[in-house]
């Protein structure tokens, strides 16, 4: 059982910047991957960004030199800085992590951003 805690949501203006944390506990020697997904209002899930183990990252092209996602492997824990943050990325951010046999999300953190 793996379990993530969402914090770094908020409100902030068009052109500022948020950082987004992610922290996993329970069985966390299972975990291929861990990265980020949101909903906006009216819009599907989308994908964010995500990393592997080995630390390859995947990146929505929407979000793409905006958006950077580490991790800090010692704390179990990966970040989302987000810079030149623009209204449309106004969305509830989930952290999703993989294993291998499920997923696990967390329960999300609302990012805002106004113009």
């Amino acid at each position: 059982q793996v379990q993530l805690v969402e914090s770094g949501g908020g409100l902030v203006q068009a052109g500022g910047s948020l950082r987004l944390s992610c922290a996993a506990s329970g069985s966390i020697f299972s975990i291929n991957a861990m990265g980020w997904y949101r909903q906006a209002p009216g819009k599907q899930r989308e994908l964010v960004a995500t990393i592997a183990s080995g630390g390859s990252t995947n990146y929505a092209h929407s979000v793409k030199g905006r958006f950077t996602l580490s991790r800090d492997n010692a704390k179990n824990t990966v970040y989302l800085p987000m810079h030149s943050l623009k209204p449309e990325d106004t969305a509830v951010y989930y952290c999703w992590c993989g294993a291998s046999y499920s997923s696990t999300w967390g329960q999300g953190t609302q990012v805002t951003v106004s113009s």
